[in-house]
Order: structure tokens, then sequence, then C-alpha cells
């Protein structure tokens, strides 16, 4: 893997609750949410050496029973012709792709808005935090305890407050000196007033102060039936696309 696939995929075993390794693949599981495939995902198939169908076996059994999940396979996964007809012929079907994104350090402009950055340091941050995430990915209310210690895992984590009402938030981990930008989420209420701009511009400038030479983040791929504010405004602010991973959508 190169140094941007290793920070992406330390960032989100870091905030996991079930991590297993299986077939030279990282599974991750989210038993407070089986139906999430965002968070229910094995990373790495054919990344390191060639899969083999046992490979392919090993990972679909790691997910367990009952289970909707997503398995990643890079464009450089071997082998490359096979894996597709593997995991389809186990019933998963392409589901929707992640765009990696990357950008320098330099801090975009915002626009204005009465928005400010404030980063999670209290319990009760913590927990408006993991408020907004659930809220912004739909996932169930039981996820909130997991995502309201994610920042005892290395992730670094802001809200964006509009007077002392949080809008938004967003995380940041940091590891090689690459900074990973995720759980970018806005409630509905507060949605096109600029939040995730601010908090895009904060945590770049958060990387830069730590010595960081990249930022990474990733988003939907675009697609007609799909909007995504995200991509846009990861575009908007200086982001550019590297490549697309496909997701392989299965229920266990």
């Amino acid at each position: 893997m190169t140094r941007e696939e290793r920070v992406t995929l330390a960032a989100y075993r870091a905030v996991a609750p079930v991590v297993v390794e299986a077939g030279g693949t990282v599974v991750m599981r989210y038993p407070e949410a089986p139906d999430s495939a965002m968070l229910n995902r094995a990373v790495g198939l054919g990344a390191e050496r060639p899969a083999t169908e046992a490979d392919v076996d090993a990972v679909l059994a790691a997910f367990g029973e009952r289970v909707t999940f997503y398995v990643s396979v890079a464009p450089d996964a071997e082998p490359r012709e096979l894996l597709p007809a593997w995991l389809h012929e186990r019933g998963l079907e392409p589901g929707w792709g992640w765009m990696s994104f990357r950008r320098g350090l330099d801090v975009p402009e915002t626009r204005a808005t009465p928005l400010r950055p404030d980063e999670v340091r209290s319990p009760e941050q913590a927990a408006e935090f993991a408020r907004i995430v659930r809220i912004g990915y739909d996932l169930p209310e039981a996820t909130e305890a997991a995502l309201s210690r994610v920042t005892e895992s290395g992730w670094r984590c802001w809200l964006a407050l509009d007077g002392d009402e949080p809008a938004s938030a967003a995380g940041m981990f940091v590891s090689e000196g690459a900074a990973y930008l995720g759980f970018a989420a806005t409630l509905p209420e507060h949605r096109g007033e600029g939040a995730q701009n601010v908090l895009l511009a904060e945590r770049i400038r958060v990387a830069g102060e730590l010595g960081c030479d990249v930022v990474l983040s990733e988003t939907g791929e675009l697609r007609e039936d799909r909007p995504s504010s995200s991509y846009r405004n990861l575009l908007r602010t200086g982001f550019e696309e590297v490549v697309v991973t496909a997701n392989w959508l299965g229920r266990s």
C-alpha cells in the first residue's frame, strides 16, 4: 500500500468497534449498524498480494450473519480480471464507489458566515459531534456511543457553532505526515450556510501546524442518481480527484 492508502485505512480502523483480518484483508464491523455498508467494510483485498477464492470466502465469512457490507476493491487489486467475477458469483453486486481526493496545505478562503469552528474537548461536545454525524449519515441511534469516543482513538474533531448551537461536525486523523478528513456532517436546518467550508479550512490549517504535507479525503463517486454536495465542496476548496475504489455490495 502507498502511504496515503495506509493512512486512510488507519483512520478507518481507529474508529471501528470490531476489526479482524481475514484473507489478507482488514474487515471492519459496526454491530450497532448492521445495515450500513458504509461502516461495515472490507479493505485491502488483493492489495498486498494477489487474492485467491479462499481469501474472498474468508472475508465474507468474517462479516458474520445479517450484515450489509461493502468489499472495497482498489483499481490495482489483483487478480484484476478474476476478483469481480468471484464477488459476483458469491452474490455481491457493484455498489457506490468512493472517490479519493488529495490537496496541499494552503488554507482555502471561506465565504462570510456566522458559523465558527470549535474543537471537541469535552464529553458534552463529543456527544453533540456523535449526534450530528449520526443524523447526517442516517445511522441508528445506537451508533452514537461509539461515535462519541472517536477522539479517544487518534481522531481530532470539531463542531461548527451558530452562536452556541452546534450546526455541523467534522474530524481529522493524522499519521505519517498525512491528514485524513472524515465524519463531515451538517444538520438539515443548517445546510447551505457554509459550515463544511469553515470546518475544511480549520482542519487544513491545523494539519499544516502539525507538519503534514498532504491532506486526504473521500466521498461517494459522482453519479447522476446521487447528487453530492460533499464532492462539490472538496473540489471547490482545492482538492484533486485521485481514483475511484469500487465497492461491492453484499448481504450476509
